[in-house]
């Protein structure tokens, strides 16, 4: 199934918002260029530490990143003129010396240690208007196609242009281009390029345009769709839909579907790709305890591919290891969370899940020019299983108001062929964030 299209340069979409987002908006225009800014501060400490039980080293590094956002409010007049400006900092703690990699800091030099510090700072010229924002520069972005990696010591940027708009009570219009991206672990910029795919050397994609449409204008019900182009590699379609039923005030119901339809188109750089997937969950709460059942299904011969280092993969299992999207891929999983919060311990969650998925490798084209990697002989059954464990506690009150430590465990395993792509690891992350709202 193909579906051809041909993106503008810049082009505009719909996403949606509840209505009091366009309030938002709407006062923050009348506050004032001053009046109306923001500064805020992040400190993360992230430890990460992969265990690959088939491998001589492992990949432990551990870092300090500190991010400063500052925000402006608009000029008063019927066009308001705004501007952001970020920076950010990464200081190694330990890593090096045949432990590096893990990818919390820079890729090691020739010793084969990171950096001790890494550093970068970006700015955007924002306007708003008729309910509409511009901006140009260097961007923080999230939706289900472009999705900057938060998942690290450092956040991904984007550089280029967005617009969005809240004309619509219940809707939000957002598209836009952007043509490099600052990675989590760099400094620098570089080309957009993809998390599973390999380009030929010498090649790469010039620019990423995306646009959405996405809705909430019933209580509980959500819906979007969105579509975008990485020039000369693919052509990416997304839809999802959830819904929140409550039954009482002590259960509810949330079933939902995530979609994705990605194809070649251009110069097709990564070679042929005709890929359909989707993941179906149900999640059942009951007081503070939930369970959560999904279903998870690739069909194409290369694997669900996305931006590198993004976190625009809107399925249900992408989990902490392992994305379960390889090539024919089938998945499931199963997962428990329990909020502390009725045992008088509020800020203290926690969260179990247990997945499986098998693939079939031999139906991957040993010469594609993007994926011929997945390829494996031996591969028609490959089967791996992961399990994930995550306990989060946020501090409710006092001078350490917001401070948050995060523990996760992932263990991850395969069989069947499943070597060729992957080998048996345990990953372990202490993940500590201290945000500080300067004004």
């Amino acid at each position: 199934m193909r579906f051809p299209i041909r993106f503008s340069p810049l082009f505009i979409a719909v996403a949606a918002t509840m209505a009091p987002g366009a309030q938002a908006a709407d006062d923050s225009t009348q506050q004032g260029f001053v009046e109306g800014s923001s500064l805020n501060l992040n400190a993360r400490n992230y430890y990460m530490n992969r265990n690959r039980h088939q491998h001589t080293d492992d990949n432990i590094e551990w870092g300090q990143g500190f991010l400063g956002k500052f925000e402006s409010g608009f000029t008063a007049g019927s066009v308001g003129v705004g501007v952001d400006v970020h920076g950010m900092l990464g200081l190694k703690l330990d890593g090096g010396g045949g432990t590096d990699g893990s990818s919390i800091l820079p890729v090691s030099d020739g010793n084969g240690k990171a950096p001790g510090s890494f550093s970068t700072a970006g700015g955007a010229l924002k306007l708003r208007g008729f309910d509409t924002e511009l901006k140009a520069g260097d961007l923080f972005l999230t939706n289900p196609v472009i999705a900057g990696g938060e998942s690290r010591m450092l956040p991904q940027t984007f550089r280029g242009v967005s617009l969005t708009n809240h004309s619509f009570d219940g809707f939000l219009i957002e598209g836009g281009q952007v043509s490099f991206t600052k990675p989590y672990n760099q400094s620098g910029h570089k080309r957009i390029g993809t998390s599973y795919g390999t380009l030929p050397e010498g090649d790469e994609s010039q620019h990423l345009n995306w646009a959405g449409v996405a809705w909430s204008g019933l209580p509980g019900l959500t819906s979007s769709l969105y579509a975008a182009e990485l020039k000369d590699i693919w052509n990416q379609y997304y839809y999802d839909l959830d819904y929140t039923y409550a039954v009482n005030d002590l259960v509810s119901l949330n079933p939902g579907l995530h979609f994705y339809h990605t194809q070649d188109t251009g110069d097709a750089l990564l070679g042929n790709i005709d890929n359909n997937t989707y993941s179906l969950h149900f999640t059942v709460g009951v007081g503070h305890h939930s369970v959560t059942a999904a279903y998870q299904r690739v069909n194409g011969n290369t694997p669900f591919d996305y931006i590198s280092q993004g976190d625009s993969i809107y399925l249900d299992n992408s989990q902490q290891y392992s994305d379960f999207n390889g090539p024919n891929e089938r998945s499931w999983k199963l997962k428990y969370a329990y909020d502390f919060a009725v045992l008088g311990l509020p800020g203290l969650t926690s969260a179990l899940s247990y997945s499986r998925g098998e693939l079939d490798l031999t139906k991957v084209d040993p010469d594609s020019r993007g994926y011929a990697s997945w390829y494996s002989a031996e591969g028609k059954n490959a089967k791996h299983w992961e399990r994930d464990i995550d306990l989060k506690y946020v501090v409710q009150s006092g001078q350490a108001k917001d401070l948050a430590v995060r523990l996760q465990w992932a263990t991850n395993r395969g069989a069947n062929g499943y070597g060729a792509l992957d080998q048996d690891t345990d990953e372990y992350r202490v993940i500590i964030d201290y945000p500080i709202n300067v004004f």
